[in-house]
């Protein structure tokens, strides 16, 4: 049986290990490293969100960048726990990501995506993301990517 999940809520620098597992379990490539989420989870300019499992471990994480002066904010992250696919964590931190960008004043969210990555293309697109440009070789084995948008609702 799955773990079930609990909220999303700010990672906290306890979680560093645990956010450090999950990026291995969820990534064959490209990951943060453990001095990356070191400085993210002290960084004024970065929010770094979790979902927790009923076993102590991570389900997923994402991690936002903000600038200073900007209103737009980057989705930098999305993971997942493997066993966790498909329990609603991606679209929860999907939600959180934008709360968070809102919140600081964004107008809109973008992240980069793996072109080979049916199911996250999927993901944005069902929460009404919008395709932009190609990325050519953009990732460490030189597979594209596809840059991706939100429009954030202000109120």
């Amino acid at each position: 049986m799955a773990p079930a999940l609990s909220r999303v809520r700010p990672a906290r620098p306890a979680d560093l290990d645990a956010l450090v597992a999950l990026e291995q379990r969820a990534f064959d490539g490209d990951r943060l490293s453990r001095a990356q989420y070191r400085r993210h989870l002290r960084s004024a300019s970065a929010q770094v969100l979790v979902v927790d499992a009923d076993d102590g471990a991570l389900a997923g994480a994402a991690v936002v960048f903000f600038r200073r002066g900007s209103g737009v904010a980057r989705l930098y992250s999305l993971a997942t726990a493997p066993e966790a696919r498909g329990r609603g964590v991606a679209t929860a931190l999907l939600r959180a990501a934008g709360e968070a960008a809102r919140g600081r004043g964004c107008r809109e969210l973008r992240l980069e995506v793996r072109a080979d990555n049916a199911a996250a293309i999927g993901l944005y697109e069902r929460h009404d993301w919008r395709r932009g440009g190609q990325l050519v070789a953009y990732y460490e084995d030189g597979a594209d990517g596809w840059r991706y948008a939100l429009p954030l609702a202000t109120g």
